[in-house]
């Protein structure tokens, strides 16, 4: 691994000024490059339950892992059953892969667990660290795995985070941080602008009949932007769009 560190301000200065989530990936996917981890895979969410991260729909991945790996262990559901994220889900904090080895060691993965070693190993996910974040909502959940090349040992791995570990938890947490404050959702879900103020006004508290007079619309039209609303998020009431548009940021979203 390089190890080689970035210029620490100038980049959180970046961060900063990003204005979409896709730049904010873009420059931490860079800066982690410089530290030597080549694939990152980073999933949020604030809807979930004691036993569940909810829709895959609604939890944000991002990730430069290739497509099959994504589609292997994300999109069939079995990072449900990954150590790291057993891990994560529980704890708070930075954790070496080197846990997962005490694990098998101690022979505590379950079978499912074990499949998800043999998938890692198989795509070359061997060493690495987890970032697991502080969440204000028992609700939300965020976390990174940050992945070595398939050649380098933990022990490298190891070295690079003695050296700069400090610095690459605050470059992770920064741009969790600003991650989870822009808008975030899946293409099937997003708001259109007429939803998103329709969606709004509710909030505020107005009726469909002050919406109308306020948007230039007639009250049938109003409830028609906040029918497609609920149907885009996939809930049953308005005040339910309300709830969870606002977890998503896709309504009161602060201009640039």
């Amino acid at each position: 691994m390089s190890g080689a560190p970035v210029g620490l301000l100038d980049h959180l200065e970046r961060v900063m000024a990003a204005h979409s989530i896709e730049a904010l990936w873009a420059l931490h996917v860079e800066a982690m490059g410089r530290y030597g981890f080549d694939r990152l895979l980073y999933g949020f969410t604030r809807f979930r339950t004691s036993n569940s991260f909810g829709d895959l729909d609604d939890v944000l991945v991002l990730s430069n892992h290739d497509q099959a790996y994504i589609d292997a262990f994300v999109r069939s559901g079995l990072f449900h059953h990954a150590p790291m994220v057993r891990w994560a889900a529980a704890n708070e904090g930075a954790c070496s892969w080197r846990w997962i080895e005490e694990q098998i060691a101690a022979g505590l993965l379950t079978p499912s667990e074990q499949k998800v070693v043999e998938l890692n190993n198989r795509f070359g996910v061997r060493a690495g660290y987890s970032i697991s974040f502080h969440d204000e909502s028992v609700r939300s959940k965020g976390a990174i795995g940050l992945t070595a090349p398939a050649h380098v040992p933990q022990a490298e791995v190891e070295a690079t985070w003695a050296a700069h570990g400090r610095e690459i938890v605050l470059i992770n947490t920064v741009t969790h941080m600003r991650i989870t404050a822009m808008p975030f959702a899946s293409a099937r879900r997003a708001l259109t602008p007429r939803q998103r103020e329709a969606l709004e006004w509710v909030g505020d508290g107005k009726t469909t009949q002050d919406i109308a007079t306020i948007m230039g619309l007639t009250a049938a039209t109003v409830e028609k932007h906040l029918r497609l609303a609920r149907e885009a998020l996939d809930v049953d009431t308005t005040a339910q769009a309300v709830l969870k548009a606002s977890f998503q940021n896709q309504i009161f979203i602060l201009r640039n």
